[in-house]
């Protein structure tokens, strides 16, 4: 299982120890995205930033999205079809975002990869960064839907 993380709010008047987990994350802007693994090392991350974030279990579908519009090689060149053809042993981004998901394959496979996605501020804007998604707001664990949040960054 993989998590898409989100950041949404800034660090101002934030402690040391978030701003450094934030960091650990790769983090450092506000509207970027890191897709991490399901490991007890990252879910106590995701705990000390949960006002900070929003994450959920990302599927295949949501991966390969992200992967086409926003995945970014050294230099600012997206990723297209054929560079992964040409890396990796997959024949196109979905089949790719599909073996990552099953854990066959890691983002790392394919060289030059950016591991941050640079994502839109949200159409039609955010339901609230103050308060948690159970609440109304948009900080913490969305599970599945949190490919409704990136769909609307995409």
């Amino acid at each position: 299982m993989m998590f898409a993380v989100i950041r949404l709010r800034g660090t101002i008047d934030v402690r040391r120890e978030i701003k450094e987990t934030l960091k650990m994350l790769r983090l450092h802007r506000i509207n970027h995205c890191v897709v991490i693994g399901d490991t007890p090392a990252y879910r106590g991350m995701l705990q000390r930033v949960k006002d900070y974030v929003a994450w959920g279990e990302i599927d295949a579908e949501t991966l390969a999205l992200l992967l086409r519009k926003r995945g970014r090689l050294s230099g600012n060149r997206r990723l297209t079809d054929e560079y992964v053809k040409e890396t990796t042993g997959y024949g196109s981004i979905e089949e790719f975002a599909k073996a990552v998901i099953e854990g066959k394959a890691k983002l790392r496979d394919i060289p030059d990869l950016k591991p941050v996605f640079r994502l839109h501020p949200p159409r039609k804007g955010h339901r609230g960064i103050k308060a948690h998604y159970g609440y109304g707001g948009e900080l913490g664990y969305h599970g599945e839907k949190i490919k409704e949040l990136i769909h609307k960054m995409r």
